[in-house]
C-alpha cells in the first residue's frame, strides 16, 4: 500500500471534467465543485486524484493542478463529447481503466468521493470489487429533475434506481443544503446516512473588484441598472424568465436598464439551440438594444461581471445548491433567485436578496425592480450577502469539513469485499461480473 494512502482520496466525476474550461457544454457547477474541493483538500495535505472521461485526443491524460492535486482522464468509448444521458454504457470501460491505473501505480483508493449518479454507479462497483468506502454528492436528483421536464429520457428508470441504491449503500451522502437532504428523504429513500456540507466559493477571487472599476473595465455606464444572468443555456435554468421579467420592468423606459446573459454555447448542440431560442425572445420583445450576450465568461473575468451588476438573477426551475448565487453574493451583489432547492438555503430573503416562485415572470419583475429602485437597500443587501458567504461558504471551510468526514471514515475498519480482497483486485484489471452484466461497448485501447 502506498505510504500516503491514509491521506489519499479519489474524486470521480465521469462527465464533469474538473480541468475543463467552465461554461462549455455541460460544464458548470459540478466541475467547479470537484476542482475547487480537490485543490483545497490538496492544501490540507491530501493526495487528490480526480478522475474523469477524456473526450478529445487533444486533451492531456493527466493535468497537474498543484503538488497534491491532479486530474486523470480515461478514454471510455470514442474520443468525443457524449451527452450525460447517453454515457451509462461507457462506465464498464471507465471502471476497467480505473482498476488498471491502480495496478500500474501500486495504489488502492480506500476512499472514493463520487459526483453525480453516473459516477455513483462506478463507485458502487468499486466498493463491491475492492471494499472502497464511498462518499457521494448528487449535484442533481433525478426524482426532482423529472418533475420539471416534459420529455423523460429512456435512462430515467436506471438513474432513479442507481440514486436510490447509492443513498442506501454509500458510507455517507453529502447534501449541499438542508433542502436537498429533505428531497433525498422524501423522494429517494428513508435509509442511508446524509451529512450536510455546502458548496463553496473563492472569497478572495469574488469580491476582489469594486463596482466602479468593474464597470470601467466592461465599458458600462456608471449610472446603468445592470441585471446579470450567469450559467449554461439550458431550458431548466429559466433564462426565459429573466428575459421576460426585465422586459416588463418599470425601469425599461428610462434607457438605463441593461441585461447581461453570460454563458457559452455550441451551435447545433442542445445549449446552442436554447441560446437561439432565447435570442428569438429577446428580439420578439424588442430588447436587443439593452441586452448583451458576451458568451462564456472565464474565471478571470467573471468576478468583474458580478461586481458590475446591481443584481444577479438565478431563475432556475430547480437547483440543489446554486453556485452562481454564492459567487454573486461573495462579490457583494444581491441575488434574486427561484424559491426552490438549495437557493432557499443560500439566499436569505430581505437580507441578501429576494426569492420568487420559479417561472413566475411578474414576481421576478417585482423583485428585480424593488432592488434596482433602492440603491441604499441594494448596497445593504450586497454587504450582508458577502458577509454570509465569508462566514459559511469558503472553499477552504468546505474542504475542512470534508477532510474531517473522510478522516472519520478512514478510521473505521475496512469491511471485507463482497467480491474479492484488495490484494486480488491489484492483480485484476478485467471488468468484474457485476459490471459485465450491463450492456458493454467494445473496449478501445
Amino acid at each position: 500500500m502506498n505510504a500516503t494512502s491514509e491521506k489519499r482520496i479519489a474524486l470521480i466525476s465521469v462527465h464533469g471534467d474538473p480541468a475543463i474550461e467552465i461554461g462549455k457544454e455541460e460544464a458548470g457547477g459540478q466541475n467547479v465543485y470537484v476542482r475547487k474541493v480537490g485543490e483545497a483538500l490538496g492544501r490540507l495535505g491530501w493526495q487528490v486524484d480526480m478522475f474523469t472521461r477524456q473526450v478529445s485526443a487533444d486533451q492531456q491524460q493527466i493535468v497537474q493542478h498543484s503538488e497534491n492535486c491532479r486530474t486523470i482522464r480515461f478514454q471510455a468509448g470514442a474520443l468525443e463529447f457524449v451527452p450525460r444521458d447517453n454515457l451509462f454504457d461507457y462506465l464498464p470501460e471507465f471502471i476497467e481503466k480505473f482498476l488498471a491505473f491502480q495496478k500500474e501505480n501500486n495504489i488502492t483508493y480506500q476512499l472514493i468521493h463520487t459526483n453525480y449518479w453516473l459516477s455513483s454507479w462506478v463507485g458502487m462497483q468499486l466498493k463491491k470489487i475492492q471494499g472502497s468506502k464511498q462518499v457521494h454528492t448528487y449535484h442533481s436528483l433525478g426524482a426532482v429533475k423529472y418533475n420539471t421536464i416534459e420529455n423523460i429520457p429512456p435512462i430515467a428508470t436506471k438513474r432513479l434506481a442507481v440514486e436510490k441504491e447509492v443513498l442506501e449503500t454509500a458510507e455517507t451522502i453529502v447534501a449541499t443544503s438542508p433542502q436537498e437532504k429533505q428531497h433525498m428523504r422524501s423522494l429517494v429513500s428513508k435509509k442511508g446516512n446524509i451529512d450536510i456540507i455546502p458548496c463553496g466559493t473563492d472569497v478572495q477571487q469574488f469580491g476582489s473588484v469594486d463596482r466602479e472599476t468593474a464597470r470601467a473595465k466592461l465599458n458600462i455606464d456608471p449610472e446603468a441598472k445592470v441585471v446579470l444572468y450567469v450559467g449554461r443555456f439550458d431550458p431548466r435554468k429559466g433564462i426565459e424568465t429573466v428575459v421576460r421579467a426585465v422586459g416588463a420592468s418599470e425601469l425599461r423606459e428610462s434607457q438605463k436598464l441593461h441585461l447581461i446573459i453570460g454563458g457559452g454555447s455550441t451551435p447545433g448542440n442542445s445549449d446552442g439551440i436554447e441560446r437561439d431560442r432565447i435570442e428569438g425572445i429577446i428580439n420578439e420583445l424588442g430588447m436587443s438594444d439593452i441586452t448583451n450576450l458576451p458568451g462564456r465568461l472565464c474565471q478571470t473575468v467573471l468576478p468583474t461581471y458580478y461586481a458590475a451588476a446591481d443584481v444577479c438573477v438565478v431563475p432556475s426551475h430547480y437547483e440543489p445548491f446554486g453556485l452562481v448565487a454564492i459567487e454573486a453574493m461573495a462579490s457583494g451583489t444581491p441575488v434574486v433567485a427561484s424559491d426552490v432547492g438549495g437557493l432557499q438555503f443560500t439566499v436569505v430573503p430581505e437580507v441578501t436578496g429576494l426569492l420568487a416562485p420559479p417561472q413566475d415572470v411578474p414576481a421576478f419583475t417585482k423583485a428585480i425592480d424593488r432592488i434596482l429602485m433602492d440603491q441604499q437597500w441594494r448596497n445593504e443587501l450586497g454587504q450582508a450577502a458577502r458577509e454570509r458567504v465569508i462566514n459559511k461558504f469558503s472553499w477552504d471551510g468546505v474542504a475542512a469539513q470534508l477532510s474531517e468526514l473522510y478522516t472519520q471514515l478512514l478510521e473505521q475498519p475496512v469491511t471485507k469485499s463482497l467480491v474479492q480482497t484488495l490484494e486480488q483486485t491489484l492483480e485484476q484489471t478485467a471488468v468484474p461480473p457485476a459490471v459485465e452484466s450491463t450492456k458493454q461497448p467494445a473496449l478501445l485501447s
